[in-house]
């Protein structure tokens, strides 16, 4: 048995987190012997290359203004490991967690002898997964549970749920070495979790890569609404509170003036994919959607790391833009919103993302500078000699974040931005040393 908080958090991240062979088997298998809690929840099931946070923080809230209790399945973390299960926005609290990791653990440690001659027991994401499905399925029921993937979809150990809604956010160039190396594989991959007779909401993606995912629900019998055609959003600008606003438009629902508190052009979207799915779920379960409630779910979102204000005087944001896509929607921002303020950026990734082409991105931004950093990665952090600087007359290279920071702000007036983005795991890092 394990007898304290930091025993169950080492417990969980000594664990593997990938197998060679992909699989739901061994997860099917872990919740077969839990006695498959994860059956007895309503959930909504959220998959995409970006957006899917936002997303599911959108919908948390759509729910709770309705009144419902609300569960959330969410990775990574930003500000401690316990948010990733959370209950109507708070995560659970040390003791849940240490109780859930002393339920789950006898079984993993029987399934570990079982298949030591194989490829050895549940990975970490499993248990994590299994977690939740007790906490939500047995001991905190709630009215309904926003299940994030991990990474990808089919193969996704949250992918053994049957949902009431599917939703695809955006799909993108991401975790090439496990979804695939073109888009229309991951496509094929994050499609993977449209289920028979379910609905599916679908974001902000190319014609292409909706063709797969069309051939995909159609042959589950899976009905698509899709940003664009079934809903529509038009955005109207920026409020000086840090906040956008836009007008959402559906057949049945027509929204104007919607103030969305993520600052981004992308967040209207997102916003936007979660009152469609919001919208399903109103129409599965027999209840119609009030506007009032709409507007304050929507008001009330938040979602640390997503171009958050950590500061004023000088303007400081963190951003979790981990990978190309990203990088694209942020400099978009950057270019339209902010192209009247010089321009700091920290920037910092995992070595197995595509740093060089993030960079080359970042470089674009006309009024910015790029300091390239390292930080404290679960996984190899990118070097400065994975990227050729000499090319780039606005990027430079210091190894300590904190120092770059430091020398930032002092070098800053307070007209100025300074933004720290890339990996999750910087934007967590970096968090820390505001809020603390």
């Amino acid at each position: 048995m394990i007898t304290n908080y930091e025993e169950a958090i080492a417990f969980i991240h000594g664990r593997t987190q990938f197998k060679k062979s992909p699989s739901l088997g061994r997860m099917k298998s872990l919740m077969q012997r839990l006695d498959n809690p994860q059956d007895d929840i309503t959930m909504i099931h959220v998959a995409g290359t970006n957006g899917k946070g936002s997303t599911v923080a959108f919908l948390r809230e759509l729910f709770i203004a309705q009144g419902l209790s609300v569960g959330t399945y969410t990775s990574p973390f930003i500000v401690k490991f316990n948010e990733r299960i959370s209950l109507n926005g708070r995560m659970i609290d040390d003791d849940a967690l240490l109780s859930l990791v002393n339920i789950v653990k006898p079984t993993i440690d029987q399934m570990d002898i079982e298949l030591a001659d194989l490829e050895g027991g549940p990975t970490e994401f499993e248990i994590i997964t299994a977690m939740m499905f007790v906490y939500f399925g047995v001991s905190h029921p709630v009215d309904i549970v926003v299940v994030e993937t991990g990474l990808g979809g089919k193969y996704d150990s949250t992918n053994i749920i049957d949902p009431i809604l599917s939703v695809i956010t955006t799909i993108g160039l991401d975790h090439m070495k496990i979804l695939g190396d073109t888009i229309e594989k991951i496509a094929q991959q994050k499609a993977g979790i449209i289920k028979h007779n379910r609905p599916l909401v679908v974001g902000n993606v190319t014609d292409a890569v909706f063709q797969v995912i069309t051939e995909e629900a159609e042959k589950k019998n899976s009905h698509i609404a899709r940003l664009g055609f079934d809903f529509k959003v038009k955005s109207e600008g920026v409020k000086s509170s840090w906040a956008e606003v836009l007008t959402y438009h559906s057949k049945e629902l027509t929204i104007k003036q919607l103030t969305v508190p993520l600052l981004g052009m992308f967040q209207d979207e997102n916003a936007a994919t979660a009152i469609a799915a919001f919208e399903q779920v109103a129409s599965i379960q027999g209840w119609a959607p009030n506007m009032k409630l709409i507007r304050q779910g929507i008001d009330a979102t938040t979602w640390p790391g997503r171009f958050e204000k950590v500061n004023d005087e000088p303007l400081v944001v963190l951003d979790g833009a981990h990978n190309v896509a990203a990088i694209d929607r942020i400099v978009q921002l950057l270019r339209t919103r902010f192209q009247d303020k010089e321009i700091t950026i920290i920037f910092s990734v995992l070595a197995d993302k595509q740093g060089e082409q993030m960079l080359k991105k970042l470089v674009t931004v006309p009024n910015a500078h790029i300091i390239l950093t390292q930080f404290a990665g679960p996984r190899k952090v990118s070097q400065l000699n994975d990227f050729d600087i000499t090319q780039f007359k606005n990027v430079s290279f210091q190894d300590n974040w904190k120092t770059a920071l430091v020398q930032s702000v002092h070098s800053m007036s307070t007209d100025d931005l300074l933004l720290v983005t890339g990996s999750l795991y910087f934007i967590s890092e970096v968090r820390r040393y505001f809020i603390e």
